[in-house]
């Protein structure tokens, strides 16, 4: 089968980590895979697993932008020399584009949410769902049918797989602190963009009560976004510039999770949580607020701790309860990993995805 991704970009972030997993699986079940995107820092590695990639000019949020119908254009050729099968889209914009492909080259067009959507008016009305819809998540899915009336049955949970084998290796700890300068205290760690929704403000209004008990603990935040100015401000105003350290990305993801003690998501809304996967997979014990998919992921005092969202002094009784017995904090990392890999590996993700395909790609033969 031959089947056409579209997304945004490649850069560093979930949907490209997400991208990776499936279309290297799909890659190595003998499928041919094309990502068509406007490119990114993670090229070599999609096409070192295999992956054809495809320049279209998809810098845009815009669901009307024209970069949408230069793409269109583009890739209706793309559709006809390449004999694809099916097309599978990640975003908004993809998926308008998504649907524009599939109508006029007659292709089943997949498409893939993965979190919330705000429930504009053109997004009710014009939907471009597709011919099946997948969520990442029990809660995203509840979300389309509630915020959308999308008719359940249209809809398929198929939570993100990572390739578990990759993490768990703790051997670039003491190097990787020494690279980040954060000496020899406890390290929180957050990977998220820079947004509002991601909660960054309440893990930061923690730290000085976290700091009373454990001063010399630092606090990682990777990651970028347009609130960038706005959080580093507040951590000026609260004096913790010592304390908290920024790195823009993770290229190597497993390297910065075995530098730290305690991984943090305190988001106030999520559709599942990659980051938040690859931190269990590497064994971190893990906290994060009750929220989204982020309930899906954490068994509360089993396999980490759930808080209240946007609440900072919860969050801080949390962290300070893990770094308080490191028999809890390493008895919850080691059910995270165990949770992870038995429960979102790579394999069941693909396996999942390709059955979708089979069913609708079978379906398009046949009316063909």
């Amino acid at each position: 089968m031959n089947i056409l991704f579209i997304a945004n970009h490649l850069n560093v972030g979930g949907i490209s980590s997400y991208l990776l997993t499936l279309t290297g699986g799909l890659k190595q079940k003998g499928h041919g895979i094309y990502l068509a995107t406007a490119g990114g820092e993670l090229e070599e590695k999609f096409t070192r697993a295999g992956v054809v990639l495809i320049k279209v000019p998809l810098k845009t949020k815009n669901e009307i932008s024209p970069k949408i119908f230069l793409s269109f254009w583009k890739l209706r050729k793309i559709i006809r020399e390449f004999k694809i099968d099916l097309i599978h889209s990640h975003s908004r914009t993809t998926q308008v584009l998504g649907s524009l492909l599939g109508y006029f080259s007659v292709k089943p067009h997949i498409f893939t949410c993965h979190g919330f959507f705000k429930p504009k008016l053109p997004r009710r009305i014009f939907g471009c769902w597709g011919q099946k819809v997948i969520a990442i998540s029990q809660q995203v899915k509840e979300h389309l049918v509630s915020d959308f009336k999308l008719d359940p049955d249209k809809i398929s949970v198929i939570h993100n797989g990572i390739n578990t084998k990759e993490f768990g290796d703790n051997s670039a700890r003491i190097d990787t602190r020494k690279k980040l300068g954060v000496g020899e205290g406890f390290l929180l760690g957050m990977i998220a963009r820079l947004s509002d929704v991601k909660g960054h403000k309440y893990l930061i209004q923690a730290m000085p009560e976290i700091l009373k008990r454990f001063p010399e603990t630092k606090l990682l935040i990777v990651g970028q976004g347009r609130l960038e100015s706005v959080i580093i401000k507040q951590v000026q105003d609260l004096g913790l510039k010592e304390k908290i350290v920024f790195i823009p990305e993770a290229k190597q993801t497993k390297d910065i999770l075995a530098s730290i003690d305690v991984f943090v998501m305190p988001s106030l809304q999520e559709g599942l949580g990659l980051a938040l996967m690859e931190a269990m997979a590497q064994g971190v014990a893990v906290v994060g607020s009750s929220v989204g998919g982020i309930k899906s992921l954490i068994q509360d005092k089993i396999n980490g701790l759930l808080v209240a969202p946007a609440d900072p002094v919860a969050l801080s009784q949390a962290i300070i309860r893990l770094l308080s017995d490191s028999s809890l904090r390493h008895s919850l990392g080691e059910k995270a990993r165990e949770f992870i890999i038995a429960n979102f590996s790579q394999e069941e993700m693909v396996d999942k995805t390709e059955i979708i395909y089979r069913q609708f790609a079978g379906i398009a033969a046949i009316q063909g």
